[in-house]
This record gives C-alpha cells, structure tokens and sequence, in this order.
C-alpha cells in the first residue's frame, strides 16, 4: 500500500498511449490501461506482447488481491 500511495504521489504522472489521459505512475496506470482499454488496445499503443500483457494483468491482480486499495485511497486523500 505505501508503494502505491509514493508512486502516485512521488513519481511523475504518465500520459497513456491510448488515450492522452494523464494517470498516476505504476498500479493506478495498470489499472487504467486494463480497465479502459482492450489488451489489442494497449498492445498497439505500447508496442506490447503477450508476455507484457500478462506479466501487467498478473501485477493488477496481485495487488488487487493483497492490498487494501480503500486504506491507499483514504492515503492519497489526507495527502492532497
């Protein structure tokens, strides 16, 4: 959870291929290149293949299994 909370708040935002919109670096940009955009999507703005694809789907998935995303949004709430 705190490596979320220093990579949104520490590392500079990242611009997504696909669409322009400027997300928070890591876990939050994972999240937006998989939740709003098809794995096609994501593998011809990024130049991708399969491999990074799962390994990114597999790192989502980890985290979204083990940690408490609710804390890290209440985090990244107080620090604004």
């Amino acid at each position: 959870e705190s490596a979320i909370v220093h990579q949104t708040n520490g590392h500079q935002r990242h611009e997504c291929k696909v669409c322009g919109t400027i997300v928070p670096d890591g876990y939050f940009a994972i999240r937006h290149a998989f939740d709003e955009h098809t794995r096609a999507e994501f593998v011809r703005a990024y130049d991708a293949d399969s491999a990074a694809v799962r390994r990114r789907e597999e790192i989502k998935r980890d985290i979204e299994r083990e940690a408490d995303l609710q804390s890290v949004v209440e985090q990244l709430d107080r620090s604004e």
